[in-house]
């Protein structure tokens, strides 16, 4: 004579192995039909059954009614079908839009420098920086003018700040550079 769901149930919580056994056998088909007949391949589905006998184990003294099992389990492997669909399909409409967004992003032109590149360029510019404060006045001033502005002024201009003639401005200047990188190349 087969047990009843109530019976087996009751042996399960008492801990008897073979109501469990008979448990997964009475029920493993049905179990694996309803994700099945939602779509989902083979190794879904025998997800879906762990996942039911896993919170079956979990709560069997929590089943108030143990001759409705049978309803507890359809209703818990739907609701674990359900979710594995939900997440499946997240997790591909996820990786879809990281493609897309990938793939629009590689379209995108980067002219960024790397942060290597930034780190390099910040510590150049520190060092003419100091170099520069190291200059005798006249040639610190005059590299700042000709290379610290968005625009140089013109020559009449700086003549004018200096208080020197056009025409001396670049011998001038060749000369500042010179000493400048003799303290860059310290």
């Amino acid at each position: 004579m087969e047990r009843s769901d109530g019976d087996l149930l009751l042996a399960c919580r008492r801990g008897d192995e073979s109501a469990w056994e008979a448990l997964v056998r009475r029920y493993q088909r049905l179990i694996y039909t309803i994700p099945r007949r939602a779509g989902l391949n083979e190794d879904l589905a025998a997800d879906v059954f762990q996942e039911v006998f896993s919170t079956l184990f979990q709560k069997l003294d929590e089943i108030e009614q143990p001759e409705r099992l049978k309803a507890w389990i359809v209703t818990t492997a739907r609701r674990k079908t359900w979710r594995l669909i939900q997440r499946e399909n997240l997790s591909q409409r996820s990786e879809n839009e990281t493609e897309e967004g990938e793939e629009e992003l590689n379209r995108l032109p980067d002219n960024a420098p790397l942060p290597d590149e930034v780190l390099m360029r910040l510590e150049e510019q520190h060092n003419v920086r100091s170099a520069i404060s190291e200059l005798d006045e006249r040639c610190g001033k005059l590299l700042t003018l000709l290379f610290y502005r968005d625009e140089p002024p013109p020559y009449s201009e700086i003549a004018a700040q200096m208080g020197t003639s056009e025409g001396s401005i670049g011998p001038t200047r060749a000369r500042c550079l010179q000493k400048l990188l003799r303290l860059l190349e310290k």
